[in-house]
């Protein structure tokens, strides 16, 4: 095979991002041309040559030189062993799209592994949508493990327990944490994480092979308060003492150090280690999330992080575009 011009390697880097504004993003080809700033019969012609090169399937095969400079960029300024970053489709400061599928890719190449793999997953919405984006296999030999307690304030499944429904997906075994996200005192989470059957699970997580979590805010969109875990006035005292976000319910502040407070208290997760030795990857985006991202990347309780462009570029210049 001859090797490709830098001209010919420009050409597929702007048909590989039209390829996925179209088959991910869900983008017109009128709205490609307006993004990439070309006519829509130079649109048309990226797609189609996106499909033709073999860059397009159901996910992005051809990795763009941005955003693999913006992956570069990220492990080089927090210490990551793993980053990855999905192009932008959109003008949508707090897009998510496209993490899904790259999340999914990620975790996939995990389940693929022959040799017995324990995964141990977080909740939230972006990693059920990395779930819902995973081809469907059969995987007997590996462990799917709950970081997070699956039980809501009002006894309800909650609705993002991602952990069962990879399991589900892959055909694994699958290990949940059947408790409340928030126990309702220190001492009946003191009694939950004495269960035998809850100190096997957090011993699983202990020993994970790779861990996926979420990164969520605090404010009004927050999942703890628009879930029902935490009230107005709990907010409120979080965002009073400094929290800006949190991981599997573990809530920190600016600097990523767990915060002193009452939901901290009764949080029955998996606590993650500080700098831990095997991966344990963040799925988030968003300038909504930007200061629980980065709050959660110098905790060090994570050691790799799947994101958009526009999150990568204001991570590594510590401020939203």
């Amino acid at each position: 095979m001859s090797k490709k011009t830098q001209k010919e390697l420009n050409r597929l880097d702007e048909a590989a991002r039209a390829g996925w504004m179209y088959y991910v993003g869900g983008k017109t080809q009128d709205e490609i041309a307006q993004t990439l700033k070309t006519s829509r019969q130079s649109a048309q012609r990226l797609v189609a040559l996106s499909m033709s090169e073999g860059l397009v399937k159901v996910r992005l095969e051809h990795p763009i030189a941005r955003c693999m400079e913006l992956a570069q960029g990220v492990k080089e300024k927090f210490g990551l062993s793993i980053c990855e970053v999905v192009p932008n489709v959109d003008d949508d400061p707090n897009s998510t799209q496209g993490l899904g599928q790259a999340g999914a890719t990620v975790i996939e190449r995990v389940l693929k592994i022959d040799t017995p793999q324990t995964v141990a997953f977080g909740t939230g919405r972006v990693l059920r949508a990395c779930a819902n984006e995973l081809s469907i296999l059969n995987c007997p030999q590996h462990k799917i493990v709950s970081l997070v307690g699956n039980i809501a304030n009002n006894g309800e499944a909650t609705r993002y327990d991602v952990a069962v429904h990879v399991a589900d997906r892959v055909k694994a075994q699958h290990f949940p944490m059947p408790i409340p996200v928030i126990a309702s005192s220190k001492a009946e989470r003191e009694i939950w994480q004495q269960q035998k059957h809850i100190s096997r699970i957090h011993a699983l997580a202990q020993n994970a092979d790779i861990s996926f979590v979420g990164i969520g805010n605090l404010g009004d969109s927050s999942p703890l308060f628009k879930d029902g875990f935490i009230d107005d006035h709990q907010l409120t005292t979080l965002t009073d003492s400094g929290a800006c976000g949190e991981i599997i319910s573990w809530v920190f502040n600016e600097e990523g150090i767990i915060i002193k407070c009452g939901i901290n208290e009764r949080v029955t997760s998996f606590k993650l280690d500080t700098a831990p030795e095997k991966p344990t990857i963040g799925v988030a985006a968003g300038d909504n999330k930007f200061k629980a991202i980065r709050g959660a990347l110098r905790s060090k309780f994570i050691n790799g992080l799947i994101t958009t462009e526009r999150t990568a570029t204001a991570l590594i210049y510590d401020q939203p575009s």
